[in-house]
């Protein structure tokens, strides 16, 4: 397919849903996300593009329950607990009815999103791809996070990862690890950096975009869960993109995707049509530039769902 000819969509409705998350961060603002997402117009750009949109608002927890652990770094693991069990909720119905775009919120949001949808997947006896823009793995269990921060755990709870269980809600279909390609990485700790080597899950740093190219490092992945007939979700992380392009972020990694590299995996994913549900996370409005990193997220998600270059007007600043 040829960047300008138009797939056929998996869906014409977005499903907009806020999960204003902020305890698995170690620095408050990401609950202020949602409203920022909707506040740089990412509802009127879909609509713009012919899509169907619901604003479904902001998702809400329980009463969360007292969870102690023995690694004493943890801080809010009932919250978090609380917050996985009514996103994997959400995830799994919205999956039913048309595209869900989950608004972060820190990117433990993911755990929830990513459990929902392989259960959905796996109703439908298909499988869960999952694309991962990230400068980090989140690839900590319980027992290895130091910070205690659990936005750094969702990938190891969502593939079954030892040592969840008894604290977040079972997890009744685990993504396969080679069904998970990471892309952009160039913060990972020690253990981490260990369990990736031990696990199946291909893993691209940005000196692999240095030397490959990070086109040649995504089609690889994109012909795997084509030849799959998987359904592909994308959770991006703002600190994926490099913190001059993006700096409303609290966790800045110098060193990311750059404004041409985003837009052209955005692209690249649209070509194939196989974008089944998107993960927007970890946009902190207290540390934005007069919202410049909500515009260009709101910008690569036109580029996803179809803005090409040619209709890309000309801004002033």
């Amino acid at each position: 397919m040829n960047a300008m000819q138009t797939p056929t969509l998996p869906t014409r409705t977005c499903l907009l849903i806020g999960a204003p998350v902020q305890v698995g961060a170690g620095r408050l603002g990401c609950d202020m996300g949602p409203s920022a997402f909707r506040a740089a117009g990412l509802g009127p750009a879909l609509e713009d593009l012919g899509y169907r949109v619901e604003d479904r608002g902001n998702l809400t927890i329980p009463s969360a329950p007292v969870l102690e652990h023995a690694n004493p770094a943890i801080r809010h693991l009932g919250e978090i607990a609380a917050w996985t069990k009514a996103l994997a909720d959400a995830a799994h119905a919205a999956s039913r009815e048309g595209m869900p775009i989950f608004l972060g919120g820190d990117h433990s949001l993911s755990a929830g999103t990513m459990t929902g949808l392989s259960r959905r997947a796996t109703e439908e006896g298909r499988e869960l791809f999952v694309l991962w823009l990230d400068s980090h793995p989140d690839f900590h269990t319980l027992d290895s996070t130091r910070s205690g921060n659990l936005h750094g755990v969702p990938m190891a709870y969502a593939v079954g990862r030892p040592g969840f269980e008894g604290f977040l809600p079972p997890n009744p279909a685990p993504l396969k690890p080679e069904n998970v390609c990471m892309i952009g990485l160039r913060s990972v700790d020690p253990a981490e950096r260990q369990a990736l080597r031990d696990s199946k899950v291909t893993v691209h740093d940005m000196r692999a975009i240095d030397e490959n190219g990070i086109a040649t490092l995504l089609a690889d992945f994109l012909d795997k869960v084509r030849a799959a007939n998987g359904l592909l979700h994308v959770s991006l992380d703002v600190d994926f993109l490099d913190p001059g392009i993006a700096p409303g972020v609290g966790t800045t990694v110098p060193g990311g995707a750059t404004f041409r590299e985003a837009h052209l995996v955005m692209e690249m994913l649209h070509d194939t049509g196989l974008v089944a549900s998107l993960d927007l996370v970890e946009l902190n409005p207290f540390v934005d530039e007069r919202g410049r990193t909500a515009l260009l997220l709101v910008d690569l998600v036109a580029s996803l769902m179809g803005r090409t270059v040619l209709d890309r007007p000309t801004k002033s600043f």
